[in-house]
């Protein structure tokens, strides 16, 4: 087998995650797409990571709140002997207009603590020997990269639970650097908003172009972030371009967070 760059990519089927994968498949990686419901769009997703030159693509359906789904995942790269990348892109969220306090329920919180920051710990337990098998071959630390969001940082975003389960993922993103290292790094990316599908499913298109016009008013950069400027993000973190970080949470948010 040829010494091809192994990445797991969870939540690959739509958004980031594919995004990422597609970005992955450009370099030749050998690519995990995960998948949790939506087989069609996680099949579309490895036909573009497959045009685009990816060694080999693997689809495997998995929730990662399910330990034994982790293993599943993880156990589909087995056959490289490796890993060199994991991304935790899989995440959910409930939407709660104005953070009202009676829109969420203790299994709100559970289910989404479960995905958002349960999900990424256990896929990295499932992929720490392939991801150190990794870097005993490459002689340089592999690397785990988080997708969190700026509400974890600022307490805004989606729900009150949803910016919890981000900041936790944040916290974990520090404790597991250390605890990793120095074989294995971890960061995490911090998108502000990001222009995807999911303001239309939500608001439907006038009430996504609404949002989307707001931020780029409002922001200092006066641009909005699509999937791939994110992914773009995410394969700098899983380069040897950025071998000497870990433990960072690093933002893109046009510079949201500069408004007073």
């Amino acid at each position: 087998m040829k010494d091809e760059f192994c990445a797991v990519v969870t939540g690959a089927a739509s958004g980031l995650g594919a995004a990422t994968a597609g970005l992955l498949a450009e370099g030749g990686a050998r690519i995990i797409v995960n998948y949790s419901k939506s087989w069609n769009e996680a099949e579309a997703t490895c036909e573009v990571c497959r045009k685009a030159g990816a060694a080999e693509v693997v689809v495997v359906q998995g929730d990662v709140s399910r330990d034994d789904d982790c293993k599943k995942i993880v156990a589909a790269a087995a056959p490289w002997g490796r890993l060199d990348l994991l991304v935790n892109n899989a995440g959910i969220t409930k939407y709660v207009p104005c953070h009202d306090l009676d829109g969420l329920s203790a299994d709100d919180f559970q289910r989404i603590y479960a995905v958002n920051t349960i999900g990424p710990y256990q896929m990295i337990r499932a992929a720490r020997s392939l991801l150190q098998a990794g870097a005993d071959a490459s002689g340089r630390p592999t690397a785990v990269v988080n997708v969190s969001s700026v509400a974890g940082i600022n307490g805004d975003g989606s729900s009150v639970a949803y910016s919890a389960s981000k900041g936790a993922l944040n916290a974990m993103t520090q404790s597991l650097a250390r605890a990793l290292a120095p074989s294995i790094r971890v960061n995490t990316v911090c998108p502000g908003y990001i222009d995807t599908r999911w303001f239309t499913k939500l608001r439907g298109e006038p009430g996504a172009r609404q949002v989307r016009d707001s931020v780029v008013a409002r922001v200092p950069l006066k641009v909005v972030s699509s999937a791939k400027d994110i992914a773009q993000l995410v394969c700098f973190l899983a380069s040897p371009a950025s071998s000497n970080m870990t433990g960072e949470c690093v933002r893109m948010d046009a510079g949201m967070h500069l408004i007073l």
